[in-house]
């Protein structure tokens, strides 16, 4: 019902590219890709055309899918909309806050971001500007749908790495105005949406070209091997890199740090935790010292799988990696391999225990799919192995 009352609403018709446009096209530092181009001229011809946009921009870590939201929500402040940009962890919305307000930082863009890095006093003098068009984007997490946020004109909504949504926070967003312009992206949609996109209720511009010199990541699926990991580390420090580490056991997590320090025993090694049950400034803390470099060898739970962009990681270890989802385990390798280095993952489970037929599915999966740019294959290996839920109920993934 909700996409058929979108389809026959009529949208905001957005104006042609005008002179202030253009330069903000021409202030990207970086080539654009060809497939980029096209996502971006899609995204365009959508706007123009005044229907109301819901599209799926599917492109692999680090592909340049946040560009393309860019240009977009550039379009819809210059016509007078106010943008909101969703992100499911309060790091990544840091991030997002930080990339839109560098980039549209010449152009007068008033951003601003709501989450738990703001004080229930800033927080209410945001609400404010926001319900009456002072601020023009706003970045944040699930806090963007409570009650009391309310838009003076909200045009665009940038979803970013959806999979991590429930349907139900999903629904929410789009009964937050039927004829706003909806724009999502992802590096592995979950079975869901890659179903209703295949069956043409959404759009979809798909990504694949990598951005030039990247090297696809090289990964292995072993057993449990504390030399290994040990050899890996060092290796990494020795070519003055960061390695990640990634262990979802909170009990267990600082014991393991220590044990690894004490063996890796070299002198340019600093190591650090961190999970989600720390203080938020204590997180927010360790998160600095990594993007700052001061951290080499980072040991933390799930919680860098999404939207953590640092150049110097290029090897990344998984432990328990049988225990994650497939796109997890993607979202995590994309983690590294973002500059021009060689870099490694290891998928790591416990050798003593007998592997699940889907848990080993998963991992021959992740070997398989290591080519630039296959997260849309790996989506597709997901709706396989799970299945695509119910299209009208709120499961995500099962056959039917």
């Amino acid at each position: 019902e909700l996409y058929a009352k979108r389809k026959s609403v009529k949208g905001f018709k957005y104006s042609e590219d005008d002179y202030l446009y253009t330069e903000f096209e021409n202030a990207f530092e970086y080539e654009e890709t060809t497939d980029q181009l096209q996502a971006i001229a899609d995204v365009k011809e959508d706007m123009q055309s005044g229907k109301v946009m819901d599209r799926l921009i599917c492109g692999d870590v680090g592909f340049g899918k946040t560009e393309v939201a860019m240009r977009a929500l550039f379009k819809a402040v210059e016509n007078g909309k106010q943008v909101a940009i969703l992100a499911p962890t309060t790091i990544l919305s840091l991030q997002h806050f930080m990339t839109a307000s560098k980039r549209t930082k010449d152009f007068g863009v008033a951003v601003e971001m709501l989450n738990r890095f703001r004080s229930s006093k800033e927080q209410k003098k945001i609400l404010d500007d926001l319900s009456q068009g002072k601020i023009n984007v706003i970045c944040g997490t699930h806090r963007l749908l409570s009650k009391d946020v309310k838009f003076k004109d909200l045009g665009l909504l940038i979803l970013d790495e959806e999979q991590r949504f429930g349907v139900k926070a999903k629904e929410k967003l789009k009964q937050l105005k039927n004829n706003v312009d909806v724009l999502t992206l992802s590096a592995t949609p979950i079975p869901r949406t890659l179903s209703m996109t295949l069956m043409a209720i959404r759009d979809i511009s798909i990504i694949n070209t990598p951005p030039v010199n990247r090297l696809p990541v090289k990964t292995y699926v072993l057993g449990y091997n504390e030399d290994i990991i040990v050899n890996a580390i060092q290796d990494e420090l020795k070519r003055d890199g960061q390695t990640l580490i990634v262990y979802n056991n909170i009990d267990k997590i600082y014991a393991l740090a220590n044990r690894l320090e004490k063996k890796v025993a070299l002198s340019n090694a600093h190591f650090d935790v961190a999970h989600g049950q720390m203080s938020e400034i204590a997180l927010e803390n360790a998160i600095k010292r990594l993007y700052d470099k001061e951290t080499n060898v980072f040991v933390s739970t799930t919680l860098i799988e999404n939207g953590v962009d640092l150049p110097k990681a290029n090897t990344l270890i998984v432990i328990d990696s049988d225990k994650l989802g497939l796109s997890q385990m993607y979202q995590l390798r994309g983690r590294v391999g973002r500059s021009e280095e060689q870099a490694f993952a290891y998928f790591t489970y416990d050798k003593e225990k007998t592997l699940t037929v889907e848990a080993s599915n998963r991992l021959e999966a992740i070997v398989e799919n290591t080519d630039l740019g296959s997260g849309f294959k790996i989506a597709m290996r997901d709706l396989q192995i799970r299945g695509a839920g119910e299209l009208l109920g709120k499961v995500q993934h099962g056959h039917m």
